[in-house]
């Protein structure tokens, strides 16, 4: 929902700015006192401000169809399991904790009260993998585990005095090996 709001706030932003760009640009062009060498200045400049904008725009364009949040939902559902995880303070509850090399794994991330940082680490405390858990809102995150092991999942953003304790390990088995228990 705020994402929304903030796309529309500077789309209306975007046409304002560019509206007052096209006003100043209409309004030089009635100007005539400068002679013939300033107005040819003013032509150049023209195809000047004519290209920045058609670069700047097609950057935008770009880089706003890289951004993950459109593909988010698409990705939990296609291959792989689904694990719903919700952060509070000071834990992370899983709805899954049997994990396998080579399975792709969507966690769904959320959280119960306040913004924390859902971070993987490996056995070497290397961080492979991190998203915001944020309430009201759900980001995934989709991870093939690569080798076995015991991974700690950990917070990242300082969520209050209890923060150095929300900390979740997590078993990943070989191939053809599951752990049944819980």
């Amino acid at each position: 929902m705020y994402q929304s709001i903030a796309w529309y706030a500077t789309l209306f932003l975007v046409f304002l700015l560019a509206l007052a760009f096209a006003i100043v640009y209409g309004e030089s062009r009635k100007l005539k006192e400068y002679g013939p060498i300033q107005e040819q200045g003013y032509k150049i400049r023209k195809f000047w401000f004519i290209g920045l904008v058609a670069a700047m725009g097609f950057a935008t364009a770009m880089s706003l169809t890289r951004l993950p949040y459109h593909n988010q939902h698409a990705n939990a559902q296609g291959n792989g399991k689904v694990v719903d995880v919700t952060g509070l303070q000071y834990a992370w509850q899983l709805s899954d904790e049997n994990f396998t090399v080579g399975e792709q794994v969507n966690f769904r991330v959320t959280s119960q009260d306040v913004t924390h940082g859902f971070g993987i680490y490996d056995e070497n405390l290397q961080l492979i993998a991190q998203t915001q858990a944020m309430p009201e809102y759900t980001n995934t995150l989709t991870i093939t585990f690569d080798k076995p092991g015991t991974y700690k999942i950990l917070c990242l953003e300082y969520c209050s005095v209890g923060h150095h304790v929300m900390i979740k390990e997590i078993v990943v088995q070989p191939e053809g090996e599951m752990n049944h228990d819980k």
